[in-house]
Protein backbone atom coordinates (compact mmCIF):
# COMPACT_ATOMS: atom_id res chain seq x y z
CA UNK A 1 0.00 0.00 0.00
CA UNK A 2 1.08 3.35 -1.01
CA UNK A 3 1.05 5.88 1.60
CA UNK A 4 1.10 10.25 0.42
CA UNK A 5 1.55 12.54 3.33
CA UNK A 6 1.22 16.02 2.04
CA UNK A 7 3.16 18.16 3.51
CA UNK A 8 3.01 22.44 1.73
CA UNK A 9 5.30 25.16 3.27
CA UNK A 10 2.71 27.99 3.47
CA UNK A 11 0.95 27.87 7.53
CA UNK A 12 -0.07 30.94 9.12
CA UNK A 13 -1.39 29.63 12.64
CA UNK A 14 1.81 28.16 13.16
CA UNK A 15 4.90 28.92 10.76
CA UNK A 16 6.83 25.91 8.98
CA UNK A 17 4.63 23.98 10.87
CA UNK A 18 5.46 20.66 8.83
CA UNK A 19 9.01 21.37 9.67
CA UNK A 20 9.08 22.56 13.27
CA UNK A 21 10.51 20.42 16.37
CA UNK A 22 8.34 18.60 18.35
CA UNK A 23 10.78 16.49 21.03
CA UNK A 24 13.29 17.86 18.78
CA UNK A 25 12.29 16.00 15.98
CA UNK A 26 10.47 17.40 12.28
CA UNK A 27 6.92 17.68 13.00
CA UNK A 28 6.96 15.37 9.52
CA UNK A 29 9.28 13.00 10.61
CA UNK A 30 6.84 11.82 13.19
CA UNK A 31 4.80 10.72 10.60
CA UNK A 32 7.22 9.49 7.98
CA UNK A 33 8.38 7.25 10.72
CA UNK A 34 5.22 5.36 11.51
CA UNK A 35 4.33 5.12 7.91
CA UNK A 36 7.88 3.26 7.46
CA UNK A 37 7.03 1.15 10.76
CA UNK A 38 3.69 0.03 9.35
CA UNK A 39 3.80 -3.31 8.10
CA UNK A 40 0.67 -2.78 5.65
CA UNK A 41 3.07 0.17 3.91
CA UNK A 42 5.71 -0.38 1.48
CA UNK A 43 6.03 2.81 -0.17
CA UNK A 44 5.70 6.27 1.50
CA UNK A 45 5.71 9.46 -0.76
CA UNK A 46 5.65 12.97 0.66
CA UNK A 47 4.18 15.61 -1.63
CA UNK A 48 4.95 19.31 -1.38
CA UNK A 49 6.22 22.25 -3.52
CA UNK A 50 8.38 23.03 -0.75
CA UNK A 51 12.86 21.96 -1.53
CA UNK A 52 13.46 22.12 2.46
CA UNK A 53 10.77 19.94 3.47
CA UNK A 54 11.21 17.48 0.42
CA UNK A 55 15.04 17.33 1.99
CA UNK A 56 13.58 16.94 5.89
CA UNK A 57 11.74 14.11 4.30
CA UNK A 58 13.93 12.45 1.94
CA UNK A 59 16.48 12.49 5.37
CA UNK A 60 13.82 10.21 7.80
CA UNK A 61 13.60 7.79 4.91
CA UNK A 62 10.51 8.97 2.81
CA UNK A 63 10.47 9.57 -1.04
CA UNK A 64 10.00 12.93 -3.03
CA UNK A 65 9.73 11.94 -6.30
CA UNK A 66 7.94 15.12 -7.30
CA UNK A 67 7.64 18.73 -6.62
CA UNK A 68 3.72 19.80 -6.51
CA UNK A 69 2.80 22.90 -8.86
CA UNK A 70 2.06 25.59 -6.56
CA UNK A 71 -1.24 26.24 -7.15
CA UNK A 72 -1.85 22.93 -5.58
CA UNK A 73 0.20 24.64 -2.24
CA UNK A 74 -2.63 27.50 -1.58
CA UNK A 75 -4.46 28.03 1.28
CA UNK A 76 -7.45 27.01 -1.39
CA UNK A 77 -5.94 23.99 -2.51
CA UNK A 78 -8.48 20.89 -2.46
CA UNK A 79 -6.45 17.32 -0.69
CA UNK A 80 -8.87 15.75 -3.34
CA UNK A 81 -7.05 17.84 -5.78
CA UNK A 82 -3.07 17.24 -4.41
CA UNK A 83 -4.14 13.57 -4.36
CA UNK A 84 -5.13 13.13 -7.87
CA UNK A 85 -2.07 14.86 -9.20
CA UNK A 86 -0.05 12.63 -7.02
CA UNK A 87 -1.91 9.64 -8.27
CA UNK A 88 -1.29 10.30 -11.63
CA UNK A 89 2.34 11.30 -11.33
CA UNK A 90 3.20 8.63 -9.60
CA UNK A 91 1.49 6.48 -11.93
CA UNK A 92 3.82 7.85 -14.74
CA UNK A 93 7.02 7.39 -13.21
CA UNK A 94 8.99 4.13 -12.80
CA UNK A 95 7.55 1.40 -12.77
CA UNK A 96 4.58 3.29 -14.29
CA UNK A 97 1.59 1.29 -13.39
CA UNK A 98 -1.87 2.55 -12.02
CA UNK A 99 -1.93 2.65 -8.67
CA UNK A 100 -5.24 1.19 -7.35
CA UNK A 101 -5.14 2.11 -3.62
CA UNK A 102 -3.32 4.33 -1.09
CA UNK A 103 -3.43 5.78 2.62
CA UNK A 104 -3.61 9.58 3.13
CA UNK A 105 -1.52 10.51 6.11
CA UNK A 106 -1.54 14.05 7.07
CA UNK A 107 2.02 15.23 8.95
CA UNK A 108 0.26 17.17 11.40
CA UNK A 109 -0.76 14.41 14.00
CA UNK A 110 2.24 13.06 15.56
CA UNK A 111 0.34 10.35 18.16
CA UNK A 112 -0.94 8.54 15.07
CA UNK A 113 1.24 5.43 15.42
CA UNK A 114 2.44 2.26 12.67
CA UNK A 115 -0.51 0.28 14.47
CA UNK A 116 -2.86 2.56 13.84
CA UNK A 117 -2.47 2.65 10.59
CA UNK A 118 -2.50 -1.06 10.62
CA UNK A 119 -5.45 -2.01 11.98
CA UNK A 120 -7.24 0.98 10.08
CA UNK A 121 -5.75 -0.89 6.86
CA UNK A 122 -7.09 -4.29 8.30
CA UNK A 123 -10.53 -2.94 8.58
CA UNK A 124 -10.42 -1.38 5.14
CA UNK A 125 -9.38 -4.99 3.86
CA UNK A 126 -11.85 -6.84 5.77
CA UNK A 127 -14.48 -5.12 4.67
CA UNK A 128 -13.47 -4.64 1.02
CA UNK A 129 -14.42 -0.77 1.60
CA UNK A 130 -14.31 2.12 -0.68
CA UNK A 131 -12.78 4.64 2.08
CA UNK A 132 -11.53 3.82 6.14
CA UNK A 133 -11.71 7.40 7.70
CA UNK A 134 -9.88 7.64 11.22
CA UNK A 135 -12.40 9.44 13.83
CA UNK A 136 -12.55 10.60 17.17
CA UNK A 137 -15.19 11.24 19.39
CA UNK A 138 -16.30 14.92 19.86
CA UNK A 139 -14.99 16.47 23.03
CA UNK A 140 -18.57 17.49 24.10
CA UNK A 141 -21.90 16.23 23.20
CA UNK A 142 -23.23 17.77 19.92
CA UNK A 143 -26.52 18.58 21.59
CA UNK A 144 -24.96 20.89 23.84
CA UNK A 145 -24.58 23.02 20.76
CA UNK A 146 -26.25 26.55 20.42
CA UNK A 147 -26.27 29.28 17.94
CA UNK A 148 -25.86 32.33 18.74
CA UNK A 149 -27.78 35.66 16.23
CA UNK A 150 -25.84 38.73 14.96
CA UNK A 151 -26.75 40.47 18.15
CA UNK A 152 -24.87 37.73 20.36
CA UNK A 153 -28.66 36.47 21.40
CA UNK A 154 -28.26 32.63 22.02
CA UNK A 155 -31.30 30.48 19.78
CA UNK A 156 -31.96 27.68 22.65
CA UNK A 157 -31.41 24.01 21.48
CA UNK A 158 -33.68 21.90 21.12
CA UNK A 159 -35.47 19.89 23.97
CA UNK A 160 -33.00 17.36 23.56
CA UNK A 161 -30.01 19.55 24.07
CA UNK A 162 -30.28 19.50 27.42
CA UNK A 163 -29.62 15.73 28.17
CA UNK A 164 -27.08 14.82 30.46
CA UNK A 165 -23.00 13.72 28.53
CA UNK A 166 -23.74 10.20 29.83
CA UNK A 167 -26.90 9.60 27.99
CA UNK A 168 -26.57 11.88 24.66
CA UNK A 169 -25.40 9.79 22.37
CA UNK A 170 -21.79 9.58 21.08
CA UNK A 171 -21.09 11.83 18.03
CA UNK A 172 -17.59 11.17 15.80
CA UNK A 173 -15.96 13.05 13.41
CA UNK A 174 -12.63 12.70 11.69
CA UNK A 175 -9.62 13.42 13.05
CA UNK A 176 -7.60 13.43 9.82
CA UNK A 177 -4.67 11.52 10.83
CA UNK A 178 -5.66 8.25 8.50
CA UNK A 179 -7.48 7.90 5.62
CA UNK A 180 -7.36 4.38 3.45
CA UNK A 181 -8.84 4.89 0.07
CA UNK A 182 -9.39 3.14 -3.34
CA UNK A 183 -8.02 5.49 -6.07
CA UNK A 184 -11.07 4.64 -8.53
CA UNK A 185 -13.37 6.26 -5.24
CA UNK A 186 -11.57 9.34 -5.28
CA UNK A 187 -11.16 9.47 -8.48
CA UNK A 188 -14.82 9.88 -8.97
CA UNK A 189 -16.28 11.26 -5.73
CA UNK A 190 -15.73 14.58 -4.77
CA UNK A 191 -14.81 13.42 -0.86
CA UNK A 192 -14.08 10.16 0.97
CA UNK A 193 -16.87 9.43 1.86
CA UNK A 194 -19.47 6.66 -0.05
CA UNK A 195 -21.97 4.64 0.89
CA UNK A 196 -19.37 1.88 1.84
CA UNK A 197 -17.08 3.94 3.75
CA UNK A 198 -16.52 2.77 7.27
CA UNK A 199 -14.99 4.53 10.28
CA UNK A 200 -11.71 3.41 12.26
CA UNK A 201 -12.07 4.93 15.89
CA UNK A 202 -8.80 6.49 17.52
CA UNK A 203 -8.63 7.97 20.85
CA UNK A 204 -8.81 12.01 21.23
CA UNK A 205 -5.00 12.10 22.97
CA UNK A 206 -3.86 9.80 19.59
CA UNK A 207 -6.04 12.08 17.60
CA UNK A 208 -4.61 15.47 18.60
CA UNK A 209 -3.79 17.70 15.48
CA UNK A 210 -1.20 20.64 15.72
CA UNK A 211 -2.27 23.84 13.94
CA UNK A 212 -1.21 26.26 16.70
CA UNK A 213 1.57 26.67 18.81
CA UNK A 214 -1.29 26.19 21.62
CA UNK A 215 -1.22 22.93 20.13
CA UNK A 216 2.57 22.37 19.61
CA UNK A 217 3.15 23.35 23.32
CA UNK A 218 0.41 20.66 24.37
CA UNK A 219 1.67 17.60 22.44
CA UNK A 220 5.43 18.71 23.81
CA UNK A 221 3.79 18.72 27.64
CA UNK A 222 2.24 15.23 27.08
CA UNK A 223 5.41 13.72 25.58
CA UNK A 224 7.43 14.98 28.82
CA UNK A 225 4.67 13.26 30.90
CA UNK A 226 4.45 9.88 28.97
CA UNK A 227 4.02 8.95 25.87
CA UNK A 228 0.70 8.59 24.14
CA UNK A 229 -0.84 5.19 23.88
CA UNK A 230 1.25 3.94 26.58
Amino acid sequence: MLAIIPARAGSKELPNKNTVLLAGKPLIAWTIEAALKAKSISRVVVSTEDAGIAEVARQFGAEVPFLRPTELASDIAATRDVLLHALATLSELPPAKPISEFCLLQPTSPFRRAEHIDQAMELFRTKSASSVIAVTEFEHPIQWAIQVGDDDQIVPPPPEGGCQRQGCEANWRPNGAIYVCQSAHIQASPSFYGPNSYAYRMSREDSLDIDTQMDLLYCEFLLQRHAPGQ
